[in-house]
């Protein structure tokens, strides 16, 4: 009978072991491995390219290109990869408990682009332009940290080309999408180190973008965080990157749970997960 028993204990010993060490396999890999988001963009489109798409921009101003590139994305004409977004992690030290506290939130793998899957560009806007298509793909735009951490978790880095004349005009912003897409060489995954991000930022100066990053390969960014440009202001170099309104966040002896970014923001507590400002 004591042999029946231990026997009995042991193999309960083995299923409660078992059970701990799936549950610890579900939570590594739930956290370490990296799916991507499918976020919900219009469907359809009208077959417009990203070589169509700047052929009808050449002679246009800021103003006429932000509209047409907001009712072409609108219309569905964007390429498939900017439908999945990837994930990056990132952690701090909590201020009350120095242990850290975890966040995961997705972002798109490059920068809004107009298009199709075989004839696509990417297409600088306004902040103003930028926003509005956040706002209707339940998205928000990137702060300088996640630019930074953004960089850090990329696939592909590419070094930064910078441009000398007519930056502002849609010629040239054609040519750099060109020159870059000649360095990335057909590679996939999250890009970075090829435009500077439109940022949200705590300006004083509502009236302005700002702008943040293009990263060289030392992980340097070309452009410090500048609020110089009045936000109309949009060059070749700029890229606008959206990041998903929903951030998974981890704090110890607290669980995880999905919280909207502008709850992270506004928690003295979670707010270094996103922002360094």
């Amino acid at each position: 009978m004591k042999k029946l028993f231990i026997v009995k204990v042991v193999g309960s010993g083995i299923k409660i072991f078992c059970f701990v060490v799936a549950m610890g396999i579900h939570l590594f890999l739930s956290w370490s491995c990296t799916p991507a988001q499918r976020i919900s963009w219009p469907e359809g489109g009208t077959a417009l390219g990203g070589s169509d798409f700047f052929r009808q921009a050449a002679s246009m101003g800021w103003k006429s290109r932000d509209s047409l590139a907001v009712r072409a994305i609108l219309d569905g004409n964007v390429p498939p990869f900017l439908k999945r977004f990837k994930r990056i992690r990132v952690s701090v030290a909590d201020s009350i408990s120095g242990q850290a506290i975890w966040a995961q939130y997705y972002v798109s793998t490059d920068y809004i682009s107009v298009g199709n899957r075989e004839d696509w560009v990417r297409v600088p806007l306004t902040p103003m332009a930028a926003q509005q298509l956040a706002d209707t793909l339940d998205c928000f735009l990137p702060t300088r940290k996640i630019v930074d951490d953004v960089w850090a978790q990329a696939a592909v880095r590419l070094e930064p080309v910078p441009m000398y004349a007519f930056r502002d005009s849609s010629v040239t912003m054609w040519h750099h999408h060109l020159i870059i897409e000649g360095q990335r060489k057909g590679r996939r995954g999250l890009i970075a180190g090829i435009k500077k991000d439109v940022v949200l930022s705590k300006t004083p100066r509502p009236d302005r973008v700002a702008i943040y990053g293009w990263h060289k390969p030392d992980g340097k960014p070309i452009q410090p965080l500048y609020v110089g440009h009045v936000n109309w202001y949009v060059d070749y170099s700029h890229g606008v990157r959206l990041v998903w309104k929903r951030v998974k966040v981890h704090v110890p002896g607290g669980g995880s749970r999905w919280m909207a970014y502008s709850e992270v923001l506004r928690d003295t507590r979670l707010r270094p997960l996103l922002c360094d400002e």
